[in-house]
């Protein structure tokens, strides 16, 4: 008889995790080194508890507001969940992202770097970020222009603020392994040992080419239906 099992969440993570095993035998990397973020934007409580389940704890949110409307509910029952900001971030709502984060992926600008310094003082909490890098140069997106990153990592360390690695978003419908490859040069060159890098669509590349995140959204909660 045919495999009539459904696409469960907990089978998409399994999936998942073959690739990413699969990933890190091609690159020579224990699988311990990557960690999986599952991006839960948009995504409901009832669509975050089978993951958690399945025994999932790393998930990642773009906006403050929404990640405040529901994380707290789930963290009660779950409370060693940890949660990234993988979203741009408005410099006013930097105390509240770090009262909600366990780490930030888009420190991007020497205002942002002042009112999280503030704000982690105030909560007298130090949470790890990422630098964000504008790695393709793209006016429209968030991040740091390249040039501009020995500026900021100097004002980060200034500051107190610990910056563990740099994030990126590749250009969309472009071949997205040369930006990895950039990134990873840019970590190694400011002695960084981080990536946060990869998609859906590109996680096995990134990984082959240094990530330890990787961002998985639809790959893991399904398609979004429609109404």
């Amino acid at each position: 008889m045919p495999d009539a099992t459904p696409e469960t969440p907990a089978r998409r993570l399994a999936d998942i995790h073959a690739e990413m095993a699969k990933a890190c035998k091609i690159a020579r990397r224990s699988t311990d080194d990557v960690a999986l973020i599952a991006v839960s934007k948009t995504r409901d409580a009832d669509e975050i508890r089978p993951l958690l389940d399945a025994g999932h704890r790393m998930f990642g949110e773009n906006r403050v507001q929404e990640a405040a409307s529901k994380w707290p509910d789930l963290r009660i029952a779950h409370p060693d969940i940890q949660l990234h900001l993988i979203g741009q971030l408005q410099s006013n709502k930097a105390e509240e992202a770090v009262e909600l984060f366990d780490c930030i992926h888009s420190l991007d600008r020497l205002s942002l770097l002042s009112a999280l310094s503030k704000a982690m003082t105030k909560a007298e909490k130090h949470i790890p970020c990422f630098i964000q890098v504008n790695i393709g140069e793209e006016e429209q997106k968030g991040g740091c222009a390249i040039a501009e990153l020995p500026e900021l990592l100097e004002a980060a360390k200034a500051a107190h603020i610990e910056v563990v690695g740099l994030m990126c978003i590749p250009p969309a419908d472009v071949e997205a392994a040369p930006y990895f490859a950039l990134l990873a040069e840019l970590a190694a060159r400011h002695g960084l040992s981080q990536l946060s890098m990869g998609m859906s669509d590109d996680f096995p590349t990134a990984i082959q080419l240094g990530a330890t995140h990787i961002r998985v959204g639809t790959a893991l909660f399904g398609a979004r239906t429609a109404g």
